[in-house]
């Protein structure tokens, strides 16, 4: 950007992108900081809380599922032979 003085009857002329561009100062950095301070804290305070909850997800504390009990199952019916049919 160029340091030019304008007056009403010389206004300076920019290009349509430098016209739109804001100025990255200090000020826009420390609340890029800040926020995203904030959302690491947020994020592990919420991962704190519920910690419990998410290693109970993770198998390592569930009880053991009882044993295995066999049942007896019958045997299957034997096939029955065609009668022969009177004519």
């Amino acid at each position: 950007m160029t340091n030019t003085t304008h007056t009403d009857e010389h206004p300076a002329k920019l290009e349509a992108t430098e016209a739109r561009q804001g100025r990255w100062g200090r000020p826009v950095f420390w609340v890029l900081i800040a926020s995203t301070l904030l959302a690491a804290v947020v994020l592990f305070g919420s991962w704190a809380m519920r910690a419990n909850d998410l290693a109970v997800a993770d198998g390592k504390e569930t009880p053991s599922a009882p044993p295995a009990v066999s049942q007896e199952v019958p045997a299957p019916a034997q096939p029955v032979e065609p009668t022969a049919t009177p004519q």
